[in-house]
């Protein structure tokens, strides 16, 4: 019988599409296009890993995936592709685990990701595929690195500009070639630097701050340590207020944005220059409170700055660079966020403070990062709250120049002679001589004026954002296209050169080594030009390189003699709609953004900003799961057995340690077991029970991951329940930006939804897929024209808006509508499935061909709705006078309130009862209901 078969149906339309090529994305130039708008949409492209999806992936792809089967359909011409950021240490160390090559097990995952991602029937363009570890994609990876490389950044033009045309000032020229070319060095955006680094010994490869969580690297759990190094870097911070500035062309979330100023954290204040005592030798600070400098009562130095070891006294070295080496093996995040007590250790040395001339003890305390404003900091303990603590810690003397309100020292119990905590707030200076008596914003435009006037500081915008860490010493990376000198030369490869491929190793373990494994492979690290002995850069690039351009190649990604013909960037530029994951805020998007403005500058692409309106998806949890403690456990397990429940453990030890916690689980069909039903638990003054029982639960939905089994495979889904029931429930679960936490009992809903709308069009009676016999074609009933122009409306405007939840919702009312009729519209219910199709489009292409139509859908123009129909349509409106129905009122849905207002008052019925009456107020709620008072 011909019922809903979801796996046949599917499996066939996939092929289809793949087949005839459905969502190939035709040339500008092509003419089936001329005249058509167009839209890119693009998705965050995913890492494939070997774990394959779960189900909170393909989130973000639905709704693109929506949002581009709609625009075709509304005449857009539509870019809506899909690749594979597959480099970098995750993919790598998962090669080592398994002991097969990266590029195997990479290109493995990568099948098993399309495999998946093509069985939820998503329309991208397959001829457009990309996969980072290409040689024809990573050849212009490294092109543009290069380009970066020949660019140094001009701060009076604002732009990138070519190192040829750096000026090179008369005294370097005089000094020759070998000046010249270290000054160039000095000015490019991609340059050598030694700087200290997260060290990981196990991985073998420096990490960012990001992927270091408590002194540990986030891959493996493993130590990290800091350690100075050598490495490629690039000069994001050229580009910091054009990154802050540009934020305003964008249509972003407001908090995506507000995480971008922070990360890059524009800050103004002065430089003030510290001479150590006894030397000619100045240490350089930065400050947002110049105001305070006269209660600057000591120094600080990060324990990796390069003066330490020139500093530190004798009597006091071997206790420095005892805390030397316990701060380098901790995070900056460690050392700035987590740590709450304050250590340090005094140098021996002091500085004297420049305006009033004072000696001051130097330290050097880890809560200073060296990767921070100048690495030293003059410390003001009653302002600065991190200064206040460690001056309590060590005895340091604390001295107000700044003074509070009455209520703050009422409040914390201070005077203006002693404070007990430290006041971070504006004020008025006191105790700071010539600064006495001026509010904060005048003292400290009054202090940058003396200083600059004394040759002690000048003003200076600071940003927390550093320079971008840009070497990895792992094997699965792009290889730098750079030649090293014996003499110190760099010799970037010619553009005819590249690709430049990784040397092929079995054995691509790292070294633990910072010179990485590509120097085992002797014969391809050592070149030799015109007789000249050169070596390869032995470091990679990190993964975010591949995805810093991707949405570039899509454009036009078999093109070999340029990353992308510049008519078609200027056709696709920029990006429409970009979707992904808000955890890329920092990393991938600022990074992105940098690379952009750089081809930017460089005349390559056409428009500042590469994504014009940005969306974050939010986060599927794993299933909503009810907790007990491991005591609890114990007490019940005969009670739990008995009811048919088991108790798994989730978290914690394996021995039921304190901190372990058992996750609830009923026996389900097919010896699978379930998630604890809702109806198994009740409320008792405001917490959750077992049913029947006094056992405690704590619920709560986390993220999916394999240490908590927790894991659902859409593979397991759509096996069951058919690709467009994933598609439907995921986007049917809230709103696309909220955190919802997965119901596999919520798919069975919309699957039942999905049968519905089979039976209304398809004969389950008939041997085969006909029209059901109360399918007709008849005009529709005046309700059902209006309900369908509603729904319309309805799902335009919420695909539009991206509000797929409340679309499918006034899909569904409308089904339960037609569901009730004895006759069936056949253009009513043709016209539904177009509604439908983004959504659930294997159904949709089924039931259009059923309902007689040779072709697929996804080209037929979207429907549209007549507001005439809406504008007639009616709604009941109850009548209250004192609270009290006394009629009823069936006005214009869209009517405004003075006219609902006017009818009510009309109304014969409302007319006789208040008849001699007052009428004090009329309030109408507009679509519910209008309340009169009368006296």
């Amino acid at each position: 019988m011909p019922t809903y078969h979801p796996a046949v149906i599917e499996r066939r339309w996939q092929e289809y599409w793949l087949r005839e090529k459905t969502f190939r994305t035709p040339e500008p130039n092509e003419p089936s296009v001329q005249g058509k708008p167009k839209y890119y949409v693009l998705d965050m492209f995913p890492y494939p890993s070997g774990a394959g999806l779960h189900v909170g992936h393909p989130e973000g792809y639905t709704a693109t995936d929506i949002l581009a089967r709609y625009k075709r359909m509304r005449g857009y011409h539509v870019l809506h592709p899909m690749g594979w950021d597959a480099y970098g240490l995750p993919a790598e160390q998962y090669a080592i685990e398994k002991n097969v090559h990266p590029r195997i097990t990479t290109q493995q995952n990568i099948a098993t990701f399309r495999r998946q991602i093509q069985s939820l029937g998503f329309s991208y363009d397959w001829d457009r595929e990309i996969d980072t570890t290409d040689p024809r994609y990573f050849k212009w990876t490294q092109w543009i690195f290069l380009l970066i490389y020949d660019t140094w950044y001009d701060p009076v033009a604002r732009k990138g500009r070519p190192i040829a045309e750096l000026p090179i000032p008369p005294e370097v020229q005089a000094q020759g070639p070998q000046a010249i070319r270290r000054y160039q060095d000095a000015h490019r955006l991609a340059y050598q630097a030694e700087v200290p680094v997260n060290w990981c010994p196990a991985l073998g490869t420096v990490l960012a701050n990001e992927e270091v969580i408590d002194g540990k690297s986030e891959r493996g759990g493993y130590p990290v340590e800091r350690r100075p190094l050598r490495q490629w870097l690039l000069r994001i911070t050229a580009y910091a207020e054009r990154l802050l500035e540009d934020l305003e062309l964008v249509d972003w979330p407001e908090s995506i944005k507000q995480m971008q100023r922070n990360w890059i954290g524009r800050s103004e204040g002065a430089e003030v220059h510290f001479r150590v005592a006894g030397s000619d030798v100045r240490i350089t600070v930065f400050t947002t409170r110049p105001d305070t400098l006269f209660g600057a009562t000591y120094m600080v130095l990060a324990p990796e700055h390069p003066l330490v070891g020139q500093l530190t006294t004798e009597s006091q070295r071997a206790a420095v660079e005892a805390y030397q080496a316990q701060a380098a093996r901790k995070s900056d995040l460690e050392r700035t966020e987590i740590a709450k007590e304050k250590t340090g250790v005094f140098t021996g040395a002091y500085a004297i403070n420049p305006v009033n001339g004072q000696k001051i003890p130097i330290w050097i305390a880890d809560y200073v990062l060296a990767s921070y404003g100048t690495g030293a900091i003059m410390a003001v303990p009653a302002h600065d709250e991190r200064d206040y603590a460690f001056a309590r810690q060590y005895g340091l003397p604390i001295v107000p120049v700044v003074q509070p309100p009455p209520e703050w020292l009422q409040q914390t119990g201070s005077t203006l002679e002693h404070f007990t905590a430290a006041f971070v707030g504006d004020g008025i200076s006191i105790h700071s001589d010539f600064l006495n008596g001026l509010p904060t914003p005048q003292a400290k435009e009054r202090m940058i004026e003396w200083l600059q006037a004394q040759g002690l500081g000048q003003r200076r915008v600071q940003y927390k954002l550093r320079d971008w860490l840009f070497s990895r010493q792992r094997y699965w990376g792009e290889p730098f296209p750079i030649l090293h000198g014996e003499d110190g030369e760099v010799l970037p490869l010619s553009p005819s050169e590249l690709p430049l491929l990784p040397p092929e190793l079995e054995d691509f373990r790292p070294t633990g080594s910072p010179e990485g494994p590509l120097a085992k492979a002797k014969d391809w690290v050592e070149v030799l030009r015109n007789g000249k002995k050169y070596r390869r850069e032995t470091n990679t690039m990190p993964q975010w390189a591949g995805s810093c351009w991707y949405y570039l190649r899509y454009i036009d990604p078999h093109n070999d003699e340029q990353f992308a013909d510049p008519d078609k960037l200027r056709y696709w530029l920029p990006v429409d709609l970009y979707v992904g994951g808000a955890e890329h805020a920092v990393l991938h998007l600022l990074y992105a953004r940098f690379w952009h403005k750089v081809l930017y500058d460089r005349g390559y692409v056409p428009c500042p900003e590469p994504f014009q309106r940005l969306v974050n998806q939010g986060m599927i949890l794993g299933e909503y799961e009810y907790h007990i403690t491991p005591a609890d456990y114990e007490r019940y397990r005969p009670k739990l057995e008995a009811m048919g429940i088991r108790a798994v453990l989730r978290e914690g030890k394996d021995d039921g340690g304190a901190e372990a916690s058992y996750v609830l689980k009923v026996a389900g069909v097919d010896g699978k077991w379930l998630t604890l039903p809702e109806e198994m638990v009740e409320k008792r003054k405001g917490k959750m029970f077992l049913k029947g029982t006094d056992l405690e639960l704590t619920g709560r939905a986390d993220k999916m991951s394999k240490s908590r089994g927790n894991v659902i495979n859409p593979d397991d889904i759509v096996r069951e329940y058919g690709a467009d029931s994933l598609r439907l429930y995921e986007m049917f679960m809230g709103p696309l930006e909220a955190v919802k936490p997965w119901n596999t009992r919520g798919v069975e809903g919309v699957y039942r939804f999905l049968c519905r709308v089979w039976r209304l069009i398809v004969d389950e009676a008939a041997e085969q897929a006909v029209l059901h016999p109360a399918v007709q074609d008849v005009p529709p009933d005046r309700e059902t024209l209006r309900l369908l122009h509603r729904t319309i409306r309805k799902v335009t405007e919420d695909t539009e808006a991206l509000r797929f939840n409340t679309a499918i919702a006034a899909m569904m009312e409308f089904v339960n509508h037609l569901t009730r009729l004895s006759v069936r519209p056949r253009q009513v219910l043709q016209t539904f499935v177009l509604l439908l199709s983004p959504y659930a489009p294997h159904i949709a292409e089924e039931l259009w061909r059923i309902l007689g139509h040779a072709q697929s859908l996804a080209y037929e123009p979207w429907p549209t709705y007549d507001p005439e129909l809406l504008r007639e349509e009616e709604i009941e409106i109850p009548i209250q006078i004192n609270g009290k129905v006394r009629s009823r009122l069936r006005v214009a849905a869209d009517s405004d309130e003075a006219a609902v207002q006017a009818a009510a008052l009309a109304d014969p019925q409302v007319q006789s009862h208040i008849a001699g009456k007052t009428v004090k107020m009329v309030k109408v709620v507009p679509g519910r209901l209008v309340n009169i008072v009368v006296a």
